[in-house]
């Protein structure tokens, strides 16, 4: 047994230890001879690597209403509202992965092959983690943003990869920045023929999940440097609400026109459309863009939380 191997069986003997006979972390850590932190990290592993799984058999009731009157609402296909009342945001992100990861593997289990469209984001991130190991090598996932980070590393934010492995099914990626230098440079990166061959495969997918972003100073698109300070106060001047796949649209769902759209190298995303589109976005933060994405038409499918369904019925 090599040493990845010992640490598996290791974080799954903690994960039985907590999940399943209620032990302390401070319990197991006695019982492997660990410290407390190496059993936290172990335990967490277990859960962020798909080993554990949550089935709650029954549903919340109010939640459950929630999630009909949304569909009601914004005449969704799909809608999931995990509870979250009084809860603290991290929470609520992982409330969202495990719910998000069931509704994922609804699709995942299809026997038929599957082309699945995959944007980008951190609770996107944390769902497809929380995704158990389904072998359905007949699956494709295609990528839908640019694969390629402002450094020319490979860009955190390229998601489909873990969804593919999880699945051992194909992977195929974006070959360009998310945002071009120039708009020269932008042609020259979607006019090459594997770009176009992805697109193309990306736009006829069966089912595609994306996350919804906020679009502020510090929110993930800044931070990462894909935009500027500037440019993010000069979106704001447009009364920017939110952003999906670095397209920005405001608090009516409109699509704004910006600098930024000559440069932006994603597979192109169109408003009501008969696909598929689920999106996966909770917590106050994200409220104004996951209300902006609803009224705009750009997803027919949403997991989100117990407050921000409520807020979003109360308008």
């Amino acid at each position: 047994m090599n040493k990845e191997e010992k640490k598996q069986e290791l974080a799954a003997r903690a994960a039985w230890m907590y999940y399943v006979a209620g032990l302390t972390q401070q319990d197991i850590a006695s019982a492997l001879g660990l410290s407390r932190q190496v059993a936290q990290r172990l335990i967490s592993g277990a859960r962020e690597t798909g080993m554990v799984t949550v089935n709650i058999s029954h549903p919340v009731t109010r939640c459950l209403k929630l999630a009909h009157d949304l569909q009601e609402k914004y005449a969704l296909n799909l809608c999931r509202v995990v509870p979250s009342a009084g809860l603290e945001d991290d929470a609520i992100q992982q409330m969202l992965a495990v719910e998000g990861a069931q509704v994922m593997a609804q699709f995942i289990c299809e026997e038929k092959p599957q082309v699945f469209g995959v944007g980008s984001g951190k609770t996107l991130r944390a769902v497809i983690d929380a995704l158990p190991s389904l072998e359905r090598p007949q699956h494709q996932c295609v990528s839908m943003i640019g694969a390629i980070a402002r450094d020319d590393s490979g860009t955190r934010y390229d998601v489909p990869l873990k969804m593919a492995e999880k699945m051992q099914g194909k992977y195929f990626f974006i070959p360009a920045p998310l945002y071009a230098d120039s708009p020269e440079d932008k042609n020259s990166w979607c006019q090459h023929q594997i770009y176009q061959r992805v697109a193309a495969r990306a736009l006829n997918a069966d089912v595609t999940f994306l996350g919804i972003g906020e679009v502020k100073l510090g929110c993930p698109l800044n931070t990462e440097g894909f935009i500027t300070d500037a440019q993010v106060k000069d979106l704001e001047t447009q009364h920017v609400a939110g952003e999906m796949l670095g397209h920005f649209f405001n608090h009516q769902g409109v699509r704004l026109d910006s600098e930024l759209d000559a440069m932006l190298t994603s597979v192109p995303l169109t408003s009501h459309t008969q696909r598929k589109v689920v999106g996966f976005a909770g917590g106050e933060r994200k409220l104004a863009a996951i209300r902006a994405a609803l009224v705009g038409g750009w997803v027919n499918g949403l997991v989100t939380d117990e407050d921000t369904a409520l807020q979003l019925l109360a308008d």
